[in-house]
């Protein structure tokens, strides 16, 4: 648990580091294991207000293309439309309707994400993990979050029964977000 405070100093808008962030999801895979990747290309921006955090609005871009689970292979089959289809869903987007504060750190940012030209409302549930000035002069902040979707309410439906009773893809797909923002400076 974070002992970070999200003071009054953090108010402003951000933009997402790619550098420093990743946009990742984890899937069960044969039954017996889970495999991990990511979207190695993605933009978002955060506004935040600690005043009135409901005030508070984020929103993210993936590119589907860059999808990475750190098999070439498996990377390529997310790409069709099996998974993703990358050729005519090349965005997988996320746009936030609705912040809630539900602790001293922690938020539940309500929003539509949308894959493969399917839109649901999710609910994220975040933590802020702190602020700081970097070496370079930029205020950064911090946050890491988790959900939990059916691929298949997405439209993410390709699956193999295995010998041995299961499928080779779960359908549950936890969602992980550990997100560094960099804040725009204002303008006079």
């Amino acid at each position: 648990m974070s002992t970070a405070t999200l003071a009054p100093t953090v108010t402003g808008s951000y933009t997402l580091d790619p550098s420093h962030s990743r946009l990742g999801f984890v899937a069960r895979h044969a039954m017996v294991t889970k495999v991990r990747g990511s979207f190695d290309e993605f933009a978002g921006a955060i506004t935040l207000d600690t005043d009135n955090p409901a005030a508070s609005k984020a929103e993210v871009t993936m590119q589907v293309a860059s999808v990475d689970t750190r098999n070439p292979q498996r990377d390529e089959h997310l790409r069709t439309n099996d998974f993703f289809d990358a050729q005519n869903y090349p965005e997988i987007t996320f746009a936030s309707t609705g912040v809630s504060q539900t602790g001293t750190d922690t938020f539940d940012v309500v929003g539509d994400l949308t894959i493969k030209g399917v839109t649901k409302s999710v609910t994220v549930a975040f933590e802020f993990t702190g602020a700081a000035t970097d070496p370079y002069g930029n205020e950064r902040v911090g946050f890491e979050g988790q959900t939990t979707i059916n691929r298949t309410e997405f439209g993410v439906n390709f699956n193999a029964k295995l010998d041995a009773g299961g499928v080779l893809v779960g359908e549950k797909i936890t969602i992980e977000l550990e997100i560094s923002a960099i804040k725009v400076p204002a303008t006079s």
